[in-house]
C-alpha cells in the first residue's frame, strides 16, 4: 500500500508541479477543472447518484466551471462570494459536529448534491484566482493544508497516546483527537513563520499568502493561519461523514493507494475559499 501511495504521488507531481511553475495559469487551471469534475462525480455516488446521474453531475460542475472561466470570472474580485461561502463553512462545521453521521442521510438528497457540487465550482474559482495571484501565494496555502494534517498526525499519535486522548468527533472520525489539532495548528505558525522568512530572504517576486497576512501585523497572521487550520480539519470532518453515511472507505479508487479525489481534497474545500477571503479584505 505505502508503495502505490508513493508511485501515484509521485506521478501527480510530475503532471501538476510544471503546470503550477508554467508562466501562464490555464494549464494548471484545465488540471483543477478536471480534478473538480471527478470529485464531483465521486460527490454524486457518494449521496446515492448511480451512472449517468454520477457522470452528469461531473460533467456540469466542468461545464459551470468551464462556462465561468470562459465569462471572465477569474478576473472579477468576488469578495461577497468568499464571505458568503466562508460563513456556510463555520455553520456547516458547527452543524457537523453536533449533529452527527445519521442527520446527513435525512437531508433531501437533491439538496446535498447541489451544496457539494457548489462547493466544489467555488473551490475551483478559488484555486485558479490564488493561481493567478502567483504560484508561491498558491503553494503556501496548499502547504498550510498539508502542514496542518501532517502535524495532526504526528502531534495525535505522539501525545494522544501518552496524555488522555480526547476524540475530536468520535461518530465521525475515531482517529482524531483535539491533541493532533493543536499539533497541527502549531506546525502551520512555524510553518507561516518559516515562508514569511523565506519570502524576505529570497526578495519573492509574489509573496506568499502568509506574507500578504504579515502586512496587517503578526497578530492577525496568527489569528488567520489558526482559523484556517481549524477549518482544513473540518473540511476533512465532512468528508468523513458522508462517507460514513454511505458506508464506505473512500469517495472512490480513482488514486490508486489514496482512495479519491474528494479524499486529497477535502480539507482545501473550505481552506482555499477562506484564505482567498483574508486576501481579498
Amino acid at each position: 500500500m505505502l508503495k502505490q501511495r508513493v508511485i501515484t504521488a509521485v506521478l501527480l507531481l510530475l503532471v501538476l508541479l510544471p503546470a503550477l511553475f508554467y508562466q501562464d495559469a490555464a494549464p494548471f487551471n484545465f488540471l483543477a477543472l478536471l480534478f473538480i469534475a471527478a470529485a464531483a462525480w465521486e460527490w454524486a455516488r457518494l449521496n446515492g447518484y448511480e451512472p449517468p446521474a454520477s457522470y452528469l453531475a461531473g460533467a456540469l460542475c466542468a461545464l459551470t466551471c468551464a462556462g465561468l472561466w470562459w465569462a471572465g470570472g477569474l478576473a472579477q474580485t468576488l469578495p461577497r462570494v468568499w464571505l458568503v461561502t466562508g460563513a456556510v463553512w463555520v455553520l456547516l462545521g458547527s452543524w457537523v459536529l453536533r449533529a452527527g453521521v445519521p442527520a446527513w442521510g435525512q437531508l433531501n438528497r437533491s439538496f446535498r448534491l447541489g451544496l457539494g457540487l457548489l462547493a466544489l465550482v467555488v473551490t475551483w474559482l478559488a484555486v485558479a484566482q490564488a493561481r493567478l495571484v502567483g504560484p508561491n501565494f498558491l503553494l503556501s496555502v496548499f502547504a498550510l493544508v498539508w502542514v496542518a494534517d501532517i502535524g495532526a498526525y504526528f502531534s495525535g499519535r505522539t501525545w494522544g497516546g501518552r496524555l488522555v486522548k480526547r476524540k475530536l468527533a468520535a461518530s465521525i472520525s475515531p482517529g482524531k483527537s483535539w491533541e493532533g489539532v493543536w499539533g497541527g495548528m502549531v506546525a502551520v505558525l512555524l510553518l507561516a513563520w518559516a515562508w514569511t522568512r523565506f519570502d524576505v530572504g529570497t526578495h519573492a517576486a509574489v509573496p506568499s499568502f502568509y506574507s500578504h497576512l504579515a502586512e496587517r501585523g503578526a497578530v492577525f497572521v496568527v489569528i488567520a493561519c489558526l482559523f484556517l487550520a481549524a477549518m482544513s480539519v473540518v473540511g476533512d470532518l465532512f468528508e468523513s461523514l458522508v462517507k460514513r453515511s454511505a458506508g464506505v472507505k473512500d469517495s472512490s479508487k480513482l488514486l490508486p493507494g489514496h482512495g479519491g479525489v474528494l479524499d486529497r481534497v477535502d480539507a482545501l474545500l473550505p481552506s482555499l475559499p477562506l484564505a482567498m477571503m483574508l486576501y481579498t479584505f
